[in-house]
């Protein structure tokens, strides 16, 4: 839905009707209490609001799923972030003696934001995005996925769109929640590629021989880059993209090619020239023989902020909060239709506020009156909650959820029974 739909102003009174009817806390307590294999986990977690007229309150803590409901349906957040758990409960950190009170663990997270890739993306630039320049994102999630899965380990993945310009991913399983700030550091310069800040002109270089993880990227982004960077982005079609590709080779092959490139005006064939001119260079052994690989990487690769990454106590925003600018939901995405992900059809509060006040259909059937009396008003609260996200466009997104909970749900049985063989062993 185009977020032109959406009106900003309208957000006070659509908020408490999201958290009081679409929220799915169920699931969102399913998730950050893990299975309840450790005691306090839920307790000791910060959650961080941002309130109307942007006030900020941090150190948040919940003792109950009930008494997070409250909470948000009290203050009806504009935007929730989810921090580290902490050594003491958040909501008393200023009663613990100094010094004392730590943030212990948290999920291993990513954050890619489209404003890093503005140096290379003509489309659009700030926090505009479009359809041409998202699939930067479906590049980065594909690398990342699967390398972390695949280098690391790592099983639990939680990819997320955040409601505006980029995605987020919560790597969950234990051992990433457990990992300290260097190890979190590790992971991220492990994935950082692209180095230097804006004046520096070539980001990527690449040294020989070329590690695994760069050739498994560099075998994502060539799938990609012909339709993407070629014919999209135009990059060797006007003067000014072509002289910021050129600038990225060597001297001699720069001249080279803008001879070649006054015969030659097709993108795609300009294109083959260069990859020519590079096969050239490795043939005869020379340095900076890889330079057709890096102008892809510099292009494509994933950006990422990798602060979020490195920091345990680095808050950041949780899934199913509002974006207040586009109004659209930071939804959970499915990787097996990562290529077809559109962040314009993520539904907006507005939209599925909506659809719950459209007629809906008896899912029950009729009830005698008995049945009707032997109802609890909690048992009503509580079915009403699960069809109404269910009437909604959100309701697919609560499935990838559930989906990817019923998944991590395994690893903690299998965790659990893992401790119990241990302890009869022993």
């Amino acid at each position: 839905m185009p977020s032109s739909d959406y009106d900003p102003a309208c957000l006070p009174d659509l908020l408490p009707l999201y958290y009081r009817r679409l929220f799915p806390f169920a699931q969102y307590y399913r998730w950050l209490n893990y299975g309840g294999v450790q005691k306090n986990y839920f307790q000791n977690r910060e959650f961080s609001f941002t309130l109307k007229d942007d006030i900020y309150v941090r150190y948040q803590s919940f003792n109950t799923q009930n008494e997070l409901e409250k909470e948000m349906q009290k203050t009806n957040p504009y935007k929730i972030d989810i921090g580290a758990v902490y050594s003491h409960r958040p909501n008393q950190h200023n009663t613990v003696k100094s010094g004392s009170f730590q943030a212990l663990e948290k999920e291993l997270v990513f954050d890619i934001d489209m404003t890093d890739y503005d140096d290379v993306r003509s489309c659009c630039s700030a926090a505009d995005i479009c359809s041409k320049c998202w699939t930067l994102m479906t590049i980065a999630i594909r690398i990342l996925d699967k390398a972390l899965r695949e280098d690391f380990g790592f099983q639990n993945l939680l990819w997320v769109y955040s409601g505006r310009r980029g995605v987020h991913c919560w790597v969950c399983d234990e051992a990433a929640r457990k990992l300290s700030a260097a190890a979190r550091s590790a992971v991220a310069e492990y994935f950082s590629l692209i180095k230097g800040g804006e004046e520096t002109v070539k980001k990527v270089v690449l040294t020989d021989p070329i590690h695994p993880f760069i050739r498994e990227s560099l075998a994502v982004v060539e799938r990609y880059f012909p339709q993407y960077a070629l014919q999209e982005q135009d990059i060797l079609g006007r003067r000014e993209s072509v002289d910021k590709v050129l600038a990225l080779v060597p001297e001699d092959v720069r001249r080279e090619l803008q001879q070649l490139f006054q015969h030659e005006r097709r993108p795609d064939k300009r294109w083959d020239q260069i990859k020519d001119q590079a096969k050239k260079k490795q043939s005869i052994g020379k340095k900076g023989q890889y330079f057709e690989k890096e102008i892809m990487l510099q292009y494509c690769y994933p950006r990422l902020d990798v602060n979020v990454s490195k920091g345990v106590n680095h808050l950041l925003k949780s899934p199913f909060s509002v974006h207040p600018k586009t109004g659209r939901i930071s939804v959970p995405m499915d990787l097996k239709d990562l290529d077809r992900f559109d962040p314009f059809a993520v539904p907006t509060i507005s939209l599925i506020c909506e659809e719950l006040d459209r007629p809906k259909a008896d899912e029950g059937g009729a009830k005698s009156e008995d049945t009707k009396e032997k109802e609890t008003e909690k048992d009503a609260a509580e079915r009403r909650k699960i069809r109404d996200y269910k009437r909604t466009s959100l309701a697919k997104y609560v499935k990838y959820f559930d989906q990817f909970l019923d998944g991590m749900a395994h690893s903690w049985k299998g965790e659990l029974l893992r401790k119990s063989d241990l302890q009869k062993e022993f």
